[in-house]
């Protein structure tokens, strides 16, 4: 699945828009970048944020003024031991201990290496299970460490120190840990792990400068014409998803050494990547329409070329065919229970 989206974006090229006649070369290095116009101020929310509901425009609509974007404030759902993702230790007392002791023994760190885990105890009054809290008293308590991530497979190194950290939290409130075979547990890191491989996926395309190259300040500009707000580095850019602590829907990233000049607007840009992370997207937020209309309207606002990593033109053919690519990758995902955007996937794919 992800060789053939691979496939589409390197080899279908093309024609993307009508062509704009370009200023020569040389011309365009004596002006210097393109500098931003003179805006009225506006309030400009940064990554992270309260995620904010915006909606990218049309090619059409790349002459509106500047989108200010209003916090919208949906929580993203807390995470929570899975047995899809993690291998999973019951702690079983012999009586309810309070929310306080079980917070005062918890594992100063909750990673194992590369891998998070979590540690969820049973309200004894509610009977829900979740994270200690003040007040509350638990009757058990469950251990998950997360079985693969970007960083790989879930190794047996890892998982020891997993079951050392837990053995000391059990020992430690008078609980009695039972950690599933080590074996079992490898094997399926490994096989959770070559699936994620399989199915990982994050679309980029470049903008290229046709003739002057850009500073610091016109990009941001035209960015923010189309809901893009100032990420959490340098060279960063972020379309905000709606639901709060989400990932971004789109990043707009540049050189971050020519945000960082010291005076950006001097500083020349030609090639921008826009991009956005497959498994951590929700489809309902249309990523990949938002992804097309961004580049194509940002490909007519700052004269820019749709390219791919090879520096081949991106068609809107080309975009059919990933999407219909895309697709698949969406039903594969959602047949595993690891659907795009979800709580696991989230967790799986970072």
């Amino acid at each position: 699945m992800m060789s053939n989206l691979t496939v589409a974006l390197a080899a279908l090229g093309g024609v993307v828009l009508a062509g704009v006649v370009a200023h020569g070369a040389w011309q365009a290095r004596r002006a210097g970048p393109k500098r931003a116009a003179v805006m009225e101020p506006r309030s400009e929310p940064r990554e992270p944020v309260l995620d904010s509901q915006s909606t990218v425009p049309a090619v059409a609509a790349i002459s509106l003024p500047p989108v200010t974007i209003e916090p919208r404030v949906v929580k993203r759902p807390t995470a929570r031991v899975d047995a899809l993702i993690d291998a999973i230790a019951p702690l079983t007392l012999e009586a309810p201990i309070s929310g306080e002791m079980a917070l005062m023994h918890l594992p100063t760190t909750r990673r194992a290496g590369s891998k998070p885990f979590l540690i969820e105890g049973l309200n004894a009054e509610t009977g829900e299970w979740e994270a200690a809290a003040p007040g509350q008293r638990y009757g058990e308590f469950q251990a998950g460490v997360q079985l693969a991530n970007r960083s790989g497979a879930l190794n047996e190194i890892e998982y020891s120190e997993f079951v050392q950290k837990i053995e000391t939290f059990a020992e430690a409130i008078g609980a009695m840990a039972d950690f599933p075979d080590m074996l079992d547990v490898v094997a399926r890191a490994r096989e959770l792990d070559a699936f994620a491989g399989e199915h990982d996926a994050q679309l980029a395309v470049h903008l290229q400068a046709r003739s002057a190259a850009w500073s610091i300040g016109y990009i941001q500009q035209h960015a923010a014409r189309h809901g893009f707000v100032p990420g959490a580095v340098p060279g960063r850019l972020v379309l905000p998803a709606t639901e709060e602590g989400a990932p971004p829907v789109l990043t707009l990233t540049f050189d971050s050494q020519a945000a960082l000049a010291d005076d950006p607007s001097r500083a020349a840009v030609r090639d921008v990547t826009l991009s956005f992370d497959v498994p951590q997207t929700d489809p309902k937020a249309e990523p990949f329409v938002a992804w097309q209309a961004s580049a194509q309207a940002l490909s007519l606002g700052m004269d820019a070329a749709i390219v791919d990593d090879n520096g081949r033109p991106l068609s809107v053919e080309g975009f059919n065919a990933i999407g219909s690519e895309l697709g698949q990758l969406y039903q594969t995902l959602e047949s595993r229970d690891l659907a795009a955007g979800s709580p696991a996937a989230w967790r799986l794919f970072s």
